[in-house]
């Protein structure tokens, strides 16, 4: 028996990954709800710094683009594109590619806005992750980019 989750490890593969998914789900939760609770240092939803984070990492993207790659939908993306907005922290600008989906980029508050959110996380993080090797972060992030590319064919929209 797993006395972190409760659950009986058999070996099978299967299981294990339900094990895993077990773990996620309610990580993710908790991990929104912090963010959440310090939003007020920045102003930030869960969603606008879903957003922030994606244009800091990958620069001036679409709103689909977005939803492609967070497996959000559409709809929710254009809100938190607009809250960013509202707020002052990504601008819009024309696309050379397409005439009706501009390119949302970050302005020099919403880099600021994001980089003060990951590092205060980074910081959080880096204690709670203290007694753990290399190898074993990186075998995790192995593991769950293998399980996320196994759900790639599911359709967010």
């Amino acid at each position: 028996m797993n006395e972190e989750n409760g659950t009986q490890a058999t070996g099978d593969t299967g299981d294990r990954f339900v094990e895993i998914f077990n773990l996620v789900g309610p990580l993710y939760r908790r991990a929104q709800r912090k963010v959440e609770q310090d939003a007020p240092l920045e102003g930030l939803s869960v969603g606008v710094r879903a957003v922030l984070n994606m244009l800091r990492e990958d620069g001036p993207m679409t709103v689909p683009q977005m939803g492609r790659a967070q497996a959000l939908s559409r709809q929710f993306v254009q809100r938190m594109t607009h809250d960013a907005a509202g707020l002052g922290l990504v601008e819009f600008h024309p696309n050379p590619a397409h005439k009706k989906s501009s390119l949302i980029a970050l302005t020099g508050k919403g880099r600021a806005a994001i980089t003060a959110v990951l590092d205060r996380e980074r910081a959080a993080l880096r204690q709670a992750g203290a007694d753990l090797t290399e190898d074993e972060i990186a075998a995790c992030v192995r593991v769950l980019s293998r399980l996320l590319h196994s759900l790639d064919d599911v359709d967010v929209n």
